[in-house]
């Protein structure tokens, strides 16, 4: 009897406001949509307009609430040079519980009461103090969130009540409050008749990301992966029937990005449609993929599109063991660090375990592959697929080598000590000498690579090592080791540092 019965009155109102703006010209005929990874989207469409010589008033309906109003542009395929827009202005102030409320503070409404007796309806006229609802802060443009803050607050018969009791009827809906985002512009037209244009923005809220999903094979050598496209729309509006275009790339925005984040559920990795639903193609500096088929993109639906997959591509597992892992960079090339020998003695004792693989033809892919997650299964003794772990990849291009970190080995356990520390000339030369073991408990043979950093200063040598090693770059040497079953692998190193 409190706010359900009163959102019946306040549904008839948005009914006949409906109707009245039911009429409004220049409905969407065909719209095209471009989006990017980045939580914005180029948006164009085809409308038709009915338009009288001169200047006129016109109604664009149907619009994203997160539209971009300084990126509008316009024009008249019928007749170009006949048409220009002089004015726009973006209406936004949506019908919305609170806002009408909001119109007739400290005015007259009137609650419908049932007396308990006779069951019979009263009206009793009372002036509106408070809404009970505040706007919730948002970005530029958006539709405003309402919170509620409390009840509503009323004066009838001269005593205020909090949530008054009865069904609130409001006498006409203020003006000013539309149902749909909405643009209004003041056009000048020097061509009468029906005009079929063109519109073209810039809106946020409608984002797509990728997401991968690989099942790996019983000898880790293959593994089948499929590549999903997660298209979001909220940005207040439904595309029938729309174009799609994904552009993936590192596009420069100068505005604040806004907050997006989509998660696509468990999928099963099917076999390969014959003709792949996305064409890849180049576009400037980016990867432009277009959907082969119309679609229709609901407002608040997330929908899911496979863009790519492969079967049996050549896989292959590796195990690498970094005693340092990240800490060495925050004492890289420090002056307060690089003689003292209490630095750089913190081992880490997990080996961890990556797969690479290809993103090329012979994989069965090749295709330039999104940024996105990628979620691994394998499965079981029983057949069952089991998850073991997901990462993050770039942008990667044809031809190069992806490698997922999925987690860290059971069975390996590495072990990384200081044996010695001199320091020479009066501090300027340092010679460090360091010892990893890595363990082995599996039941079969493991290979695994050691990473070691020269962290201390830029001017390093290697004195000894034992084993084979290689410079990968300034700052990470490699050790390839093979350790038997329940065998362990001993590296030992020194080197010298000067500056």
């Amino acid at each position: 009897m409190m706010f359900s019965s009163r959102y019946a009155a306040l549904a008839v109102l948005l009914l006949i406001a409906e109707t009245a703006l039911g009429d409004a010209s220049g409905r969407r005929e065909r719209v095209d949509l471009t989006i990017y990874n980045q939580n914005l989207s180029l948006i164009r469409e085809e409308r038709t307009f009915t338009l009288p010589r001169g200047t006129s008033t016109v109604v664009v309906p149907d619009i994203p609430a997160t539209i971009d109003g300084t990126s509008v542009h316009f024009l008249s395929l019928t007749s170009p040079g006949s048409v220009s827009v002089l004015e726009q202005n973006y209406q936004y102030d949506l019908v919305h519980q609170a806002k009408l409320l909001e119109r007739y503070l400290g005015k007259e409404v009137q609650f419908i009461r049932v007396r308990p007796d006779t069951k019979e309806e009263y009206t009793v006229t009372a002036r509106l103090l408070s809404t009970g609802y505040v706007a919730q802060p948002r970005y530029s443009g958006a539709v405003p969130v309402f919170s509620s803050i409390g009840g509503m607050i009323a004066e009838v018969n001269g005593t205020i009540e909090v949530n008054p009791a009865g069904r609130l009827v409001l006498p006409a809906l203020p003006e000013g409050l539309i149902l749909r985002p909405q643009l209004e512009w003041l056009v000048s037209n020097s061509r009468a008749g029906e005009h079929r244009t063109e519109i073209s923005y810039l809106a946020g809220q409608l984002a797509w990301s990728c997401d991968y999903v690989a099942l790996l094979a019983k000898d880790d050598k293959t593994l089948d992966l499929t590549g999903w496209v997660t298209l979001t729309n909220t940005s207040g509006t439904t595309f029938n029937d729309a174009g799609l275009k994904l552009v993936a790339g590192d596009v420069n925005l100068v505005r604040q990005e806004l907050a997006y984040a989509a998660k696509l559920g468990r999928a099963q990795v099917e076999e390969a449609a014959s003709v792949p639903q996305f064409q890849q193609t180049d576009l400037f500096e980016y990867k432009l993929y277009t959907l082969q088929r119309r679609t229709t993109l609901k407002d608040n639906e997330t929908k899911q599109i496979e863009l790519t997959s492969a079967r049996n591509a050549a896989s292959k597992k590796v195990f690498i063991y970094d005693g340092l892992a990240d800490q060495w960079r925050q004492w890289y090339r420090n002056y307060a660090y690089r003689s003292q020998g209490s630095f750089g003695q913190q081992s880490n004792t997990k080996v961890g375990v990556f797969m690479t693989f290809r993103n090329d033809e012979a994989s069965g892919l090749g295709m330039p592959l999104p940024k996105g997650k990628v979620r691994v299964y394998k499965r079981d003794d029983d057949g069952k697929e089991q998850f073991i772990g997901e990462d993050q990849i770039d942008h990667t291009p044809k031809d190069e080598e992806i490698r997922l970190y999925l987690g860290n080995a059971f069975d390996l356990v590495g072990e990384r000590a200081q044996k010695d520390f001199k320091s020479f000339a009066g501090g300027r030369i340092v010679e460090e000498t360091i010892e990893i073991k890595v363990r082995n408990h599996k039941d079969e043979s493991a290979e695994v690579l050691i990473y070691e950093h020269p962290w201390r200063w830029s001017e390093w040598e290697i004195i000894t090592a034992s084993g084979r090693w290689a410079k990968v770059d300034q700052t990470t040497l490699r050790f390839p080791v093979t350790i038997s079953k329940d065998g362990e692998a001993v590296v030992r190193y020194t080197i010298r540092y000067s500056w």
